[in-house]
């Protein structure tokens, strides 16, 4: 099944559908994505890494959770497929598929389906409208990034932090020099680095065409995001989608922050759910780079508008009597855009 996802698509499948042996499976999926090719032209692929995306669903064991959830991201222009990141905008189409596929079985009125996130050890709870018992996919509900209206299917995140690096600050402090540039390095879902645009030669506000010909600014990120996978308990980077690298300065739409996001290496056309859950936490962090230039609420729950280049994604962020998050959550929405076979 083809599916939106927040502001990304690709393929949905049942994991008993692919192959088991993960070397075919790959290869499989590269095939039906036309990759490596930057267009994609012999695949489904729509040639951006935002187009170029695969979710494998199967029934879970574990209790308390309805559905096991891996997503894998293919490559447009290289043969590569990776595990090494969840994605927080295919999650939302996550329940609407298992109810679909029969995974789960719908409620009338509206479903909560719990699923676990394989890249990441977490468990999200999706609530998907299911008026008569069946998936409703027209609302009200408008994200950034997506035209028109559609269903609104609220997120809520459970145990974020540390998701993929071991700890929210996986070096243990707020902020890091890196290259001589201030940075926080942190996981609320996403391992993010997250420096002020201005300490790169770049405002923040740039539209995504004029940061990717930027190419002076791109080797700079790179160095440091090179430097901080290691920190961040990731590894050597240099053929990984993560850290992330986040570009912020003070808002001006209304939000709590404004960010430019490198996946790592192409500009987001907006930012990543988990991304913009992890910056925004990032602005609660004293002294840091995004806390300098945020304009944030204060109390137990707070809502953190995260400016991007086509809108805002509100996340909403529950912290503890010391400032730590406790839960992380957002509003999505989600389309089925085909359901047939697909050929390899």
């Amino acid at each position: 099944m083809w599916m939106r996802g927040g502001t990304s698509k690709g393929a949905f499948f049942l994991a008993e559908d692919l192959p088991a042996d993960i070397a075919a499976r790959d290869a499989f999926l590269l095939r039906i994505m036309g990759s490596p090719d930057s267009r994609q032209i012999d695949g489904m692929g729509g040639g951006d890494p935002l187009t170029s995306k695969v979710a494998v669903i199967s029934t879970s064991a574990r209790p308390g959770v309805d559905v096991d959830y891996l997503f894998l991201q293919v490559f447009v222009d290289q043969p590569i497929v990776t595990d090494g990141q969840n994605c927080g905008n295919m999650l939302a189409a996550v329940g609407p598929f298992a109810i679909e596929r029969g995974l789960v079985t719908a409620c009338d009125g509206e479903t909560r389906v719990a699923v676990f996130m394989e890249n990441t050890g977490q468990v999200a709870v999706a609530a998907v409208l299911t008026p008569d018992g069946r998936v409703s996919y027209a609302g009200d509900a408008a994200i950034s990034g997506v035209p028109g209206t559609a269903a609104p299917i609220p997120l809520a995140f459970r145990d974020t932090a540390g998701s993929s690096c071991g700890a929210l600050l996986p070096t243990g402090r707020g902020v890091d020099e890196i290259e001589g540039v201030r940075c926080t390095l942190i996981d609320n879902g996403m391992p993010c680095v997250v420096l002020l645009a201005a300490d790169v030669g770049v405002t923040g506000y740039e539209d995504r065409d004029a940061l990717d010909a930027d190419a002076a600014m791109k080797a700079r990120v790179e160095a440091i995001r090179l430097i901080a996978g290691p920190m961040m308990n990731l590894g050597d980077v240099a053929e990984k989608s993560v850290p992330k690298m986040m570009l912020v300065a003070a808002p001006r739409a209304g939000g709590a922050i404004a960010v430019r996001s490198l996946i790592p290496h192409r500009v987001h056309a907006s930012i990543g759910v988990l991304g913009a859950v992890s910056v925004a936490t990032a602005c609660l962090i004293d002294g840091s780079p995004a806390a300098a230039v945020a304009a944030i609420s204060s109390g137990a729950t707070r809502t953190l508008g995260v400016e991007h280049p086509t809108g805002v994604t509100e996340c909403v962020v529950s912290v503890d009597g010391e400032g730590q998050p406790i839960e992380a959550g957002m509003l999505r929405t989600a389309r089925k855009l085909m359901d047939g076979v697909v050929f390899a």
